[in-house]
């Protein structure tokens, strides 16, 4: 596998780095390992403030690791066949790359889910207490596609952001600079990890907000920074991150928008102009994804900014619903396990 060469224009520094580690580790895995490690150790020190079960979290560690393996390499495979049909036992190299987040989180909360139930544990608490580690685990996760050299954007010239960590070389490419999509990502899951760290210590947060945030800002961010990628998974001509990425917007705004209602009333310009304009914006973007209406005549900067305009549309609709706990309701906001 080919080095990475860093650049360092302004203070004139170049060097490679071994996608290797202690000869024959392959980096990709190992720091995607100390992700997830970091991550267990997170949710464990939540967990044990609310005195659940050792056996328990090691449990969910387990088998989530198990079923976000499996889901985010099966997720990858099937959007991907033709780069695996012709060798099959390729499908189990998976430090070669090709773990698909989107089907890793989903595998993995189908898990915790069935297990909670099992276990009469408190499904949303749970996840709560996983996902800022989730969150900082997948920021820091998304520096393997580094040393794998993928997960990269367009081609970019001129000096103005030829430099790393903005943009990396890619020896495929004949080292011409591209979008590093890598780190724009991991910077975006640290900040959802610093706002749901600081929403943990919320006193008056329902059970399930950090769960539902965390669902729509990842999958706000990564619908504006998938458009920008050259090796994203496609159905037919959709961009499978971007579609789960508004739908999961929408959902988690229609969550939001219910329990509003159901605690409080709601002023006019949210329920007759924020709600219905957030869905049909929201229906006019899945549109035009599945059909290709409109997005294939306008160029990348101007889809980038319509992507951008949404997410910020949709978080201002999502604050404008968001209801707190009153002071009277705070000591039942958390159950515990």
């Amino acid at each position: 596998m080919d080095k990475v060469q860093v650049i360092f224009e302004g203070l004139g520094l170049s060097f490679h780095v071994s996608p290797t580690a202690f000869g024959s580790v392959a980096k990709y895995g190992l720091i995607i390992a100390i992700g997830y490690a970091i991550a267990v150790v997170m949710g464990g020190m939540r967990a044990y403030k609310w005195r659940m079960s050792i056996d328990h979290m090691l449990d969910i560690a387990i088998w989530g690791t198990v079923a976000g393996i499996i889901g985010a390499r099966l997720y990858y495979v099937i959007f991907s066949w033709d780069q695996f049909s012709g060798d099959l036992l390729s499908v189990f190299r998976i430090w070669e790359g090709g773990l698909a987040i989107y089907g890793g989180v989903i595998a993995g909360l189908i898990v915790l889910f069935l297990f909670a139930r099992r276990r009469h544990l408190s499904a949303l608490l749970l996840c709560d207490i996983i996902v800022p580690g989730l969150a900082l685990a997948q920021s820091i996760g998304r520096w393997g596609n580094w040393f794998n050299i993928e997960a990269y954007g367009f081609n970019v010239t001129g000096t103005a952001i030829c430099f790393f960590p903005l943009a990396v070389q890619v020896p495929a490419d004949q080292y011409a600079w591209h979008l590093a999509t890598f780190f724009y990502e991991s910077v975006w899951d640290f900040i959802v990890f610093l706002f749901l760290t600081v929403l943990w210590h919320k006193p008056n947060r329902k059970q399930g907000d950090l769960f539902f945030f965390y669902l729509f800002l990842y999958a706000a961010g990564r619908l504006i920074i998938e458009e920008m990628r050259l090796d994203s998974l496609y159905a037919s001509s959709v961009r499978i991150s971007q579609l789960l990425s508004v739908l999961l917007c929408i959902s988690v705004f229609i969550v939001f928008y219910i329990s509003a209602r159901r605690r409080t009333s709601l002023s006019i310009t949210v329920r007759y102009i924020l709600f219905p304009s957030a869905l049909a914006f929201s229906i006019f973007l899945l549109f035009c994804m599945i059909t290709g209406y409109c997005l294939y005549t306008l160029s990348i900067s101007r889809i980038l900014l319509i992507l951008l305009i949404y997410a910020l549309y949709m978080t201002l609709c999502l604050f404008s619903v968001y209801h707190r706990l009153t002071h009277s309701e705070v000591r039942n906001a958390d159950i515990q396990a």
